[in-house]
Protein backbone atom coordinates (compact mmCIF):
# COMPACT_ATOMS: atom_id res chain seq x y z
CA UNK A 1 0.00 0.00 0.00
CA UNK A 2 1.37 3.47 -0.87
CA UNK A 3 2.38 5.86 1.88
CA UNK A 4 1.66 9.54 1.38
CA UNK A 5 4.10 12.18 2.66
CA UNK A 6 2.93 15.73 3.13
CA UNK A 7 4.73 18.85 1.99
CA UNK A 8 6.55 20.48 4.93
CA UNK A 9 4.28 23.53 5.08
CA UNK A 10 4.11 23.42 8.91
CA UNK A 11 6.41 22.01 11.63
CA UNK A 12 3.82 19.30 12.35
CA UNK A 13 3.66 18.10 8.75
CA UNK A 14 7.42 18.12 8.16
CA UNK A 15 8.00 14.48 9.07
CA UNK A 16 4.39 13.27 8.91
CA UNK A 17 3.24 10.46 6.64
CA UNK A 18 0.15 8.30 6.53
CA UNK A 19 -1.39 5.35 4.71
CA UNK A 20 -3.65 5.95 1.74
CA UNK A 21 -6.06 3.12 2.72
CA UNK A 22 -6.51 2.04 -0.90
CA UNK A 23 -7.40 -1.53 0.14
CA UNK A 24 -10.26 -0.39 2.39
CA UNK A 25 -13.59 -0.80 0.60
CA UNK A 26 -16.04 0.03 3.41
CA UNK A 27 -15.86 2.83 5.98
CA UNK A 28 -18.75 2.07 8.36
CA UNK A 29 -18.53 -1.20 10.33
CA UNK A 30 -21.24 -3.86 10.56
CA UNK A 31 -23.39 -2.67 13.45
CA UNK A 32 -24.22 -6.14 14.81
CA UNK A 33 -20.52 -7.02 15.00
CA UNK A 34 -19.44 -4.01 17.10
CA UNK A 35 -19.53 -3.18 20.81
CA UNK A 36 -18.42 -0.19 22.87
CA UNK A 37 -15.55 -0.93 25.25
CA UNK A 38 -15.10 1.11 28.41
CA UNK A 39 -11.94 3.22 28.31
CA UNK A 40 -10.05 2.82 31.58
CA UNK A 41 -7.05 5.08 30.88
CA UNK A 42 -4.62 2.54 32.37
CA UNK A 43 -6.48 2.34 35.71
CA UNK A 44 -7.70 -0.66 37.68
CA UNK A 45 -10.99 -1.12 39.59
CA UNK A 46 -9.65 1.09 42.40
CA UNK A 47 -8.88 3.98 40.08
CA UNK A 48 -5.12 3.54 40.49
CA UNK A 49 -2.84 3.81 37.46
CA UNK A 50 -1.43 0.35 36.72
CA UNK A 51 -0.29 1.10 33.14
CA UNK A 52 1.33 4.45 32.54
CA UNK A 53 0.85 6.73 29.52
CA UNK A 54 -2.68 5.58 28.69
CA UNK A 55 -5.61 7.95 28.38
CA UNK A 56 -7.66 10.12 26.07
CA UNK A 57 -7.84 9.28 22.40
CA UNK A 58 -10.56 9.25 19.81
CA UNK A 59 -13.81 7.38 20.40
CA UNK A 60 -13.85 4.00 18.72
CA UNK A 61 -15.98 0.88 18.34
CA UNK A 62 -14.56 -2.58 18.94
CA UNK A 63 -15.06 -5.00 16.04
CA UNK A 64 -15.74 -8.54 17.26
CA UNK A 65 -13.21 -10.68 15.39
CA UNK A 66 -13.75 -14.42 15.04
CA UNK A 67 -10.26 -15.84 15.61
CA UNK A 68 -11.51 -19.42 15.88
CA UNK A 69 -14.03 -20.05 13.05
CA UNK A 70 -14.56 -23.59 14.35
CA UNK A 71 -18.36 -23.29 14.10
CA UNK A 72 -17.96 -22.38 10.40
CA UNK A 73 -16.03 -25.50 9.49
CA UNK A 74 -16.98 -26.69 6.03
CA UNK A 75 -19.18 -23.65 5.25
CA UNK A 76 -17.99 -21.54 2.35
CA UNK A 77 -17.70 -17.79 2.87
CA UNK A 78 -17.28 -14.84 0.54
CA UNK A 79 -15.30 -11.66 1.32
CA UNK A 80 -17.80 -8.78 1.28
CA UNK A 81 -15.52 -5.90 2.35
CA UNK A 82 -12.06 -4.93 3.60
CA UNK A 83 -12.28 -2.60 6.59
CA UNK A 84 -10.11 -0.54 8.94
CA UNK A 85 -10.02 -1.57 12.61
CA UNK A 86 -9.00 1.09 15.17
CA UNK A 87 -8.08 -1.57 17.74
CA UNK A 88 -5.44 -3.33 15.62
CA UNK A 89 -2.74 -2.60 13.06
CA UNK A 90 -4.01 -5.09 10.46
CA UNK A 91 -7.06 -4.68 8.25
CA UNK A 92 -10.06 -6.93 8.76
CA UNK A 93 -12.40 -8.54 6.25
CA UNK A 94 -16.14 -8.97 6.49
CA UNK A 95 -17.10 -12.48 5.35
CA UNK A 96 -20.63 -13.46 4.35
CA UNK A 97 -21.20 -17.19 4.85
CA UNK A 98 -23.52 -19.37 2.83
CA UNK A 99 -25.73 -19.96 5.87
CA UNK A 100 -26.44 -16.21 6.08
CA UNK A 101 -24.07 -15.43 8.96
CA UNK A 102 -21.51 -12.60 8.87
CA UNK A 103 -18.12 -12.61 10.59
CA UNK A 104 -15.03 -10.45 10.86
CA UNK A 105 -11.62 -12.08 10.28
CA UNK A 106 -8.05 -10.85 10.03
CA UNK A 107 -7.48 -9.93 6.38
CA UNK A 108 -4.41 -11.39 4.64
CA UNK A 109 -2.33 -9.23 2.30
CA UNK A 110 -3.65 -9.05 -1.25
CA UNK A 111 -7.10 -10.53 -0.66
CA UNK A 112 -9.87 -9.02 -2.78
CA UNK A 113 -13.60 -8.51 -2.35
CA UNK A 114 -15.44 -11.50 -3.81
CA UNK A 115 -12.77 -14.05 -2.86
CA UNK A 116 -14.19 -17.29 -1.50
CA UNK A 117 -12.68 -18.60 1.73
CA UNK A 118 -13.11 -21.87 3.60
CA UNK A 119 -12.36 -23.22 7.07
CA UNK A 120 -11.83 -26.98 7.02
CA UNK A 121 -9.42 -29.67 8.22
CA UNK A 122 -7.97 -29.77 4.72
CA UNK A 123 -9.04 -26.65 2.83
CA UNK A 124 -7.79 -25.36 -0.52
CA UNK A 125 -4.52 -23.51 0.12
CA UNK A 126 -5.22 -19.91 -0.88
CA UNK A 127 -5.22 -16.53 0.87
CA UNK A 128 -7.72 -16.33 3.67
CA UNK A 129 -8.43 -20.04 3.91
CA UNK A 130 -7.91 -21.81 7.23
CA UNK A 131 -6.96 -25.42 7.86
CA UNK A 132 -5.00 -27.72 10.15
CA UNK A 133 -1.32 -26.92 10.17
CA UNK A 134 -0.42 -30.53 9.37
CA UNK A 135 -2.07 -30.06 5.95
CA UNK A 136 -0.05 -26.95 5.07
CA UNK A 137 3.12 -27.72 3.05
CA UNK A 138 6.60 -26.75 4.22
CA UNK A 139 7.57 -23.21 3.25
CA UNK A 140 4.04 -21.74 3.33
CA UNK A 141 3.51 -18.47 5.20
CA UNK A 142 0.73 -18.55 7.78
CA UNK A 143 -0.87 -16.31 10.42
CA UNK A 144 -3.49 -16.39 13.19
CA UNK A 145 -2.05 -19.64 14.57
CA UNK A 146 -3.59 -21.60 17.41
CA UNK A 147 -1.46 -22.56 20.41
CA UNK A 148 -4.00 -25.06 21.71
CA UNK A 149 -6.39 -27.07 19.58
CA UNK A 150 -9.72 -25.28 18.98
CA UNK A 151 -8.83 -22.39 21.32
CA UNK A 152 -8.64 -19.85 18.49
CA UNK A 153 -5.76 -18.03 16.85
CA UNK A 154 -3.36 -16.32 19.25
CA UNK A 155 -0.08 -15.97 17.35
CA UNK A 156 0.84 -13.78 14.33
CA UNK A 157 -2.02 -11.28 14.16
CA UNK A 158 -0.29 -7.88 13.72
CA UNK A 159 0.20 -6.02 10.44
CA UNK A 160 2.73 -7.50 8.01
CA UNK A 161 3.67 -10.44 10.22
CA UNK A 162 3.82 -14.10 9.23
CA UNK A 163 5.22 -17.42 10.37
CA UNK A 164 6.74 -20.10 8.16
CA UNK A 165 6.03 -23.83 8.27
CA UNK A 166 9.49 -25.37 8.72
CA UNK A 167 8.90 -29.13 8.90
CA UNK A 168 6.47 -31.92 9.75
CA UNK A 169 9.13 -34.16 11.26
CA UNK A 170 7.13 -35.33 14.27
CA UNK A 171 4.02 -37.48 14.57
CA UNK A 172 2.41 -34.95 16.89
CA UNK A 173 4.04 -31.58 16.20
CA UNK A 174 4.91 -29.26 13.32
CA UNK A 175 7.89 -26.93 13.51
CA UNK A 176 6.97 -23.30 12.81
CA UNK A 177 9.41 -20.41 12.40
CA UNK A 178 8.26 -17.25 14.19
CA UNK A 179 9.02 -13.64 13.10
CA UNK A 180 11.42 -13.30 16.07
CA UNK A 181 13.58 -16.15 14.76
CA UNK A 182 12.25 -18.62 17.29
CA UNK A 183 11.31 -22.07 16.03
CA UNK A 184 8.67 -23.85 18.08
CA UNK A 185 6.49 -26.94 18.01
CA UNK A 186 2.80 -26.50 17.22
CA UNK A 187 0.28 -29.31 17.63
CA UNK A 188 -0.58 -30.67 14.17
CA UNK A 189 -4.30 -30.43 14.95
CA UNK A 190 -4.08 -26.66 15.47
CA UNK A 191 -5.50 -24.40 12.78
CA UNK A 192 -3.70 -21.61 10.92
CA UNK A 193 -4.70 -19.18 8.17
CA UNK A 194 -2.77 -19.02 4.91
CA UNK A 195 -0.98 -15.81 3.91
CA UNK A 196 0.69 -12.72 5.35
CA UNK A 197 -1.26 -10.36 7.60
CA UNK A 198 -2.43 -7.28 5.68
CA UNK A 199 -1.20 -3.66 5.95
CA UNK A 200 2.48 -4.47 5.44
CA UNK A 201 3.51 -0.79 5.20
CA UNK A 202 2.18 0.06 8.66
CA UNK A 203 5.69 0.04 10.17
CA UNK A 204 6.91 2.62 7.64
CA UNK A 205 4.47 5.34 8.75
CA UNK A 206 6.02 8.33 10.52
CA UNK A 207 3.79 9.71 13.29
CA UNK A 208 5.20 13.20 12.76
CA UNK A 209 3.68 15.07 15.70
CA UNK A 210 2.69 14.60 19.33
CA UNK A 211 -1.01 15.32 18.74
CA UNK A 212 -1.32 12.25 16.57
CA UNK A 213 -0.16 10.09 19.48
CA UNK A 214 -2.78 11.69 21.71
CA UNK A 215 -5.46 10.73 19.19
CA UNK A 216 -4.27 7.14 19.59
CA UNK A 217 -4.78 7.31 23.35
CA UNK A 218 -1.07 7.48 24.21
CA UNK A 219 0.00 10.17 26.69
CA UNK A 220 3.49 11.75 26.81
CA UNK A 221 6.40 9.75 28.25
CA UNK A 222 8.84 11.66 30.46
CA UNK A 223 12.46 10.54 30.97
CA UNK A 224 13.39 9.40 34.46
CA UNK A 225 16.51 11.60 34.63
CA UNK A 226 14.44 14.78 34.39
CA UNK A 227 12.25 13.77 37.35
CA UNK A 228 12.78 14.40 41.05
CA UNK A 229 14.48 11.77 43.22
CA UNK A 230 11.16 10.98 44.90
CA UNK A 231 9.62 10.05 41.53
CA UNK A 232 12.35 7.98 39.88
CA UNK A 233 15.72 6.35 40.73
CA UNK A 234 17.32 8.37 37.89
CA UNK A 235 15.94 11.67 39.19
CA UNK A 236 17.72 14.57 40.87
CA UNK A 237 20.83 16.64 40.24
CA UNK A 238 21.41 20.09 38.86
CA UNK A 239 21.01 20.52 35.11
CA UNK A 240 21.63 17.56 32.79
CA UNK A 241 23.16 14.82 34.93
CA UNK A 242 23.82 11.13 34.27
CA UNK A 243 21.58 8.62 36.03
CA UNK A 244 24.24 7.93 38.69
CA UNK A 245 23.74 4.17 38.53
CA UNK A 246 25.67 1.37 36.82
CA UNK A 247 22.48 0.19 35.06
CA UNK A 248 19.14 1.88 34.26
CA UNK A 249 16.11 1.04 36.39
CA UNK A 250 12.36 1.33 36.22
CA UNK A 251 10.52 3.73 38.56
CA UNK A 252 10.10 0.75 40.94
CA UNK A 253 13.77 -0.24 41.00
CA UNK A 254 13.78 -3.21 38.61
CA UNK A 255 16.48 -3.47 35.90
CA UNK A 256 15.23 -1.78 32.72
CA UNK A 257 17.44 -3.16 29.95
CA UNK A 258 18.40 -6.76 29.20
CA UNK A 259 16.61 -8.16 32.24
CA UNK A 260 14.60 -11.27 31.38
CA UNK A 261 11.15 -11.22 32.97
CA UNK A 262 9.75 -14.39 31.38
CA UNK A 263 9.03 -17.06 33.95
CA UNK A 264 9.26 -20.72 33.12
CA UNK A 265 6.09 -21.72 31.32
CA UNK A 266 4.66 -25.02 30.14
CA UNK A 267 5.25 -23.89 26.57
CA UNK A 268 9.04 -23.60 27.07
CA UNK A 269 9.32 -27.30 26.24
CA UNK A 270 7.83 -26.56 22.81
CA UNK A 271 10.65 -24.17 21.83
CA UNK A 272 13.00 -25.92 19.41
CA UNK A 273 15.27 -22.93 18.76
CA UNK A 274 15.34 -19.81 20.92
CA UNK A 275 15.21 -16.32 19.45
CA UNK A 276 18.26 -15.47 21.56
CA UNK A 277 21.61 -16.21 19.90
CA UNK A 278 23.23 -17.64 23.02
CA UNK A 279 20.53 -20.27 23.44
CA UNK A 280 19.58 -23.31 21.43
Amino acid sequence: MPIRKLKPTTPGSRQLSYLTFEEVTKTKPEKKLTIRLKRRAGRNNQGKITTRHHGGGHKRLYRMIDFNQIDKKGIEGKVAAIEYDPYRTAYIMLVNYRDGDKRYHIAPEGIKVGTKVMMADKAKLKKGSRCMIKNIPVGFMVHNIEVRHEKGGQLIRSAGSYATVVSHDDAKFTQVGMPSGEVRHIDKRCFASVGIVSNIDYAKVSIGKAGRKRHMGIKPTVRGKVMNPVDHPHGGGEGCQPIGLPHPKTPWGMPALGFKTRKRKYSDRLIVKSRHRNKK
